[in-house]
């Protein structure tokens, strides 16, 4: 998932990519949590591409708000 790709899409679609990286976020706790998770650098991947997805709907409001 890259910024530039973030950046093309409405916020709405972007709140539901945030919504279903939050709930593959817990999804991958749940997994490490029973011993399943077999690749540990999901989390990190996640946790980075939910960081990406709300620093696009941080600049969008800036945006948005100085217009």
């Amino acid at each position: 998932m890259k910024a530039s790709d973030l950046r093309s899409k409405s916020s709405q679609e972007l709140d539901e990519e945030l919504v279903a990286l939050r709930r593959e976020q817990f999804n991958l706790r749940m997994q490490q949590a029973t011993g399943e998770l077999t690749r540990n650098n999901e989390q990190g991947r996640v946790r980075k591409n939910i960081a990406r997805v709300k620093t696009v709907i941080n600049e969008l409001g800036r945006q948005e708000a100085s217009k």
